[in-house]
């Protein structure tokens, strides 16, 4: 139990940072510099009002200085990562394959809110994420992988499970990224216009990466019913314009990894 309070406490640190991330990297803007500062009057966050989940409450969700409203994402991101952090220490304890979850989940909160909120999926999550991925599996294996069944059927059980999981990681990336590719590039030439942007290509393939052949299709999968369900329940609800409404379709992916990765 105290490895998850523990978890727990730096998840809320981590999603401090990722609501840097979120805001910044689809401006194309240094989460390095300036540090912390307020987006409505410009002026810089002192540490005491930049505790996570403490200060918003204690300033009343204001900023210090304009009064202005702190938006709700930023509170709700910093508890949602330190939940999923103290879940994968719960669930897994102190193990490598806790903190590969954790680095997954973070990520994944990352683009869930950064394409909610501006329909940007920054390259720094998914390109970025494709090359962690792929490092994580060698060092901790994906279990029970497509590819590594087929190898299995093949004869060669006996080879290094590390490089058996790279190669699952490598191929599905690869393989369900090329099928989203296809799906956008047919919708594209049958309606004439954009059915799915190549920030969603770009982030299968990284959850490819982490999960596996299998958990990635389930993911792309329960994403998508997701979309259907409350996306496109949304957009009728609020009457939106169904043909010209953009949907969020990487925040219902993020939200189905999450399901799948934490089974």
């Amino acid at each position: 139990m105290i490895e998850a309070v523990i978890a727990g406490l730096f998840g809320l640190l981590i999603g401090s940072f990722l609501n840097v991330c979120i805001h910044r990297w689809p401006r194309d803007l240094s989460v390095v510099y300036p540090g912390s500062h307020c987006v409505t009057c410009g002026s810089g966050v002192a540490w005491y009002d930049n505790i996570p989940l403490v200060s918003f409450a204690l300033l009343g969700a204001r900023c210090r200085n304009c009064r202005s409203i702190i938006h709700w994402r930023y509170p709700l991101v910093e508890l949602l990562t330190g939940l999923l952090f103290a879940v994968a220490a719960w669930k897994w304890g102190v193990s490598a394959m806790a903190a590969k979850v954790m680095v997954f989940a973070a990520m994944q909160v990352g683009m869930i809110f950064s394409d909610l909120e501006t329909r940007l999926l920054p390259d720094e999550f998914t390109k970025g994420g494709i090359g962690l991925g792929l490092v994580a599996s060698f060092f901790v294996p994906i279990e029970n992988g497509f590819f590594g069944a087929m190898m299995h059927v093949m004869g060669a059980g006996q080879s290094d499970p590390r490089f058996v999981s790279l190669v699952e990681a490598g191929f599905s990336a690869a393989l369900v990224s090329a099928a989203m590719w296809a799906v956008g590039y047919l919708f594209n030439k049958v309606r004439n216009k954009d059915g799915l942007g190549f920030g969603d290509v770009k982030m299968v393939a990284m959850m490819g990466a982490w999960l596996g052949f299998g958990p990635v299709l389930a993911a792309i999968l329960y994403g998508s019913l997701l979309s259907l369900v409350l996306g496109v329940g949304y957009a009728v609800y609020t009457k939106r314009d169904l043909g010209s409404y953009e949907l969020p379709y990487g925040t219902f992916l993020g939200i189905a990894a999450l399901w799948v990765a934490f089974r």
